[in-house]
């Protein structure tokens, strides 16, 4: 198997951060014109806690930091597997199994927003990536 194959769960998961930011800006601007903010009010996260510019927009930002949080170990392993040659078919289908629960993570807060089912999805996503890593740091060892 080519190594090349665990960069593809993480070029997905590139495109699902972009999908997402489009959704944050396509939120967030008409609602902050719709408001009539102005974008100094806005300049830090502390002064944007003072403006509430809806529930659309807030699951949007949200959504958009949380892809920033456990998906940064999952790049690092991805380009991990890639550099040391250890991608295999496990490797491969933990990675894409991360994504796929990534991505029904950010569908549900993005639209209906039910915690706990955003939740179960998150903590199959994080029990995926966990086992990716753990699988990577035994090998290394």
């Amino acid at each position: 198997m080519s190594s090349l194959v665990i960069l593809q769960p993480a070029a997905v998961m590139m495109l699902l951060t972009l999908a997402v930011w489009l959704r944050l800006y396509f939120t967030r601007i008409p609602a902050m014109r719709r408001l009539r903010v102005h974008p100094q009010k806005v300049v830090s996260r502390a002064q944007k806690a003072g403006v509430d510019l809806g529930d659309a927009e807030a699951r949007a930002s949200d959504n958009f930091a949380n892809l920033f949080e456990l998906p940064v170990l999952f790049y690092a392993l991805c380009i991990s597997l890639y550099v040391t040659g250890m991608t295999d078919f496990v490797h491969l289908g933990l990675a894409w199994g991360f994504v796929i629960l990534r991505s029904v993570h950010s569908a549900i807060h993005l639209t209906y927003n039910r915690v706990m089912h955003r939740f179960i999805a998150y903590a199959l996503g994080g029990a995926f990536l966990f086992a990716m890593a753990i699988r990577f740091a035994f090998a290394v060892f």
